[in-house]
C-alpha cells in the first residue's frame, strides 16, 4: 500500500472521546461493521448495508472524522424512526486513511465483498477521482458531500457539497466588492481541486477586473509554509486579499505562521473554502478571528432545522462539537438516499433510485433543498467571518437557494455546457448554449 505521508502526529480535538486522540498517518484503522444505534440486534441480518469511507487517519482526518459523525447521526434518526423500506440502516465503515489509493481499494471492498447499496464518502477531490472509474465501472453509487472544484458530472456519484458558482464565485464577487482594488494571491495544496479552482478564479478575476499577483502550492499534509508566506509578504507588500484552498492540518502551520509574520486580517485578509467551525477550533480561534471562510451552512444559521440537527448532534456527541457544512451536506446525502429508496421502492435497483433521487427536496438545516438533475444540489451561498467564539458571523448570504452549475462558465473549455441526467440523450456533458 502506498503511503504519500509519514507525518508527525497531529492532535485531533474532539468530545466523542475521553481525552485527545493521537492520530497517526503511518496507521489504518479496521473496517466495521454494524447496525447504527437505534437498529434492532436482527437488522443486521436483515438491514440495508450503506458504506462509509473517509479519512480516519492521517492528514485529513482533522475534517473527515466529523463527517463520519455526521452521517452516523442522521443514520441513527433513520433507524429510530423505523428505517427504511421497513429495514434498519446498517452502516460499514472504512478508513481511507487520507491515501488515495487505499480510498480505490476501500471502494471495491465494499462494492465486492461487502455489498453496500451505496457509499456515502470522500472528501479530497483526489481521493473522489481515485475511486471514481471504480463506481463508475461497476456503475455503482457515491454520495460526495463537500464542495469541490466542478467539472465533472458522474451518473454514479452524487455531489451534495458545493459546486464553483455555489461558494469559489459568489466569494470571489464579493472579495472584489469589499476590496476594490486590492490584488489577489492564491494559495493551495497540490491536487486537483485547489489547481483547477485557482483556475477558475483567475478567469473569473480577468473577466471582472481583479488582479492576481502570486499563486503557490504545498503537497497535501505539508507544513513548510514559510516560503509561502514570504512570497505573500513580496508581492503584496502594501496588503491584498489571500484565497485559500489548502486542506487538511497544513492549514494550522500555515495561519500560525502568518499571523507570526505580522499578516494580520486587517491588511492580509484570507478567504478559505476548507476551513469551517472544525478546523478552527482545532487550529485556534486566535489565529483566525477576523478571516473568512464561504460555505453554503454555518452552526449559526438560524433555521428550525438547523436548531434541530446542532441540539441532536451536541446530545449525541457532546455539548462543546461543533457542526459545519460538510458536516451538514453528509447529513442531507443520507436523507435525500432514504427518499430516493423509498421512491423507487428497492435500495438494489441503482438504476431506479438514481431516478427517484432527481427532484428530491430537503429541509436541510441551510434551508430547502433540491436534488437537481445534474445530480449536484441546488444550495444557499453564505460568507462568514470568525469571531470571538470560533463560530462564524455570517455576513453574506443568498435569500433562495443557488442552481448548481458543475462545468464552469468562466472557463473557456466549458462555457455553455450542462448535464442532465434524467435525459439520456444529454447526460454529463452537452452544449446547451
Amino acid at each position: 500500500m502506498t503511503r504519500p505521508f509519514k507525518r508527525r502526529d497531529f492532535l485531533f480535538m474532539g468530545s466523542a472521546l475521553a481525552g485527545s486522540l493521537l492520530l497517526k498517518s503511518c496507521g489504518g484503522e479496521p473496517s466495521t461493521t454494524e447496525a447504527s444505534p437505534g437498529a434492532s440486534p436482527a437488522a443486521t441480518g436483515d438491514g440495508i448495508k450503506v458504506g462509509i469511507l473517509h479519512s480516519l487517519s492521517g492528514t485529513m482526518a482533522i475534517s473527515e472524522k466529523s463527517v463520519v459523525d455526521a452521517e452516523n447521526l442522521a443514520i441513527e434518526e433513520i433507524n429510530a424512526a423505523g428505517g427504511v423500506l421497513g429495514k434498519q440502516i446498517v452502516a460499514i465503515t472504512e478508513d481511507g486513511n487520507s491515501d488515495w489509493p487505499t480510498f480505490n481499494e476501500k471502494a471495491k471492498k465494499l462494492i465486492d465483498q461487502d455489498k453496500v447499496v451505496t457509499v456515502f464518502g470522500c472528501w479530497t477531490s483526489a481521493s473522489r477521482k481515485a475511486v471514481l472509474e471504480t463506481f463508475e465501472t461497476k456503475n455503482h453509487m457515491l454520495w460526495y458531500p463537500v464542495q469541490y472544484e466542478g467539472q465533472e458530472c458522474s451518473k454514479n456519484v452524487f455531489y451534495t457539497g458545493a459546486a464553483p458558482n455555489q461558494q469559489i464565485e459568489p466569494s470571489v464577487d464579493w472579495l472584489l466588492e469589499k476590496y476594490a482594488g486590492k490584488p489577489f494571491f492564491l494559495v493551495g495544496s497540490d491536487y486537483v481541486f485547489p489547481r483547477t479552482a485557482n483556475t477558475i478564479i483567475k478567469a473569473q478575476l480577468a473577466a471582472k477586473g481583479g488582479k492576481v499577483v502570486g499563486e503557490d502550492y504545498i503537497p497535501l499534509g505539508n507544513t513548510e509554509v514559510t516560503a509561502i508566506i514570504s512570497k505573500i509578504k513580496s508581492a503584496m507588500p502594501d496588503g491584498g486579499v489571500i484565497y485559500n484552498s489548502l486542506n487538511g492540518d497544513s492549514n494550522v502551520a500555515f495561519f500560525k505562521q502568518l499571523q507570526g509574520a505580522g499578516l494580520g486580517p486587517d491588511k492580509y485578509p484570507s478567504m478559505s473554502v476548507s476551513i469551517a467551525e472544525e478546523e478552527v477550533k482545532a487550529i485556534g480561534v486566535e489565529y483566525l478571528k477576523g478571516h473568512f471562510a464561504a460555505w453554503n451552512y454555518f452552526q449559526t444559521v438560524t433555521t428550525p432545522a438547523s436548531t434541530k440537527f446542532v441540539e441532536a448532534f451536541k446530545k449525541k456527541y457532546g455539548a462543546d462539537r461543533v457542526v459545519n457544512d460538510p458536516m451538514e451536506s453528509a447529513y442531507i446525502a443520507v436523507y435525500i438516499w432514504k427518499q430516493a429508496v423509498e421512491k423507487a421502492g428497492t435500495a438494489d435497483d441503482l438504476e431506479k433510485v438514481r431516478m427517484a433521487a432527481l427532484g428530491q427536496t430537503f429541509e436541510a438545516p441551510q434551508g430547502l433543498v433540491t436534488m437537481e438533475n445534474s445530480h449536484h444540489l441546488s444550495k444557499f451561498v453564505r460568507i462568514g467571518e470568525v469571531g470571538d467564539d470560533a463560530l462564524f458571523k455570517i455576513v453574506f448570504e443568498t435569500k433562495e437557494a443557488v442552481k448548481p452549475l458543475p462545468w464552469n462558465q468562466f472557463v473557456p473549455e466549458t462555457k455553455g455546457f450542462s448535464c442532465d441526467w434524467s435525459d439520456p440523450a444529454k447526460g454529463g456533458k452537452f452544449k446547451a448554449t
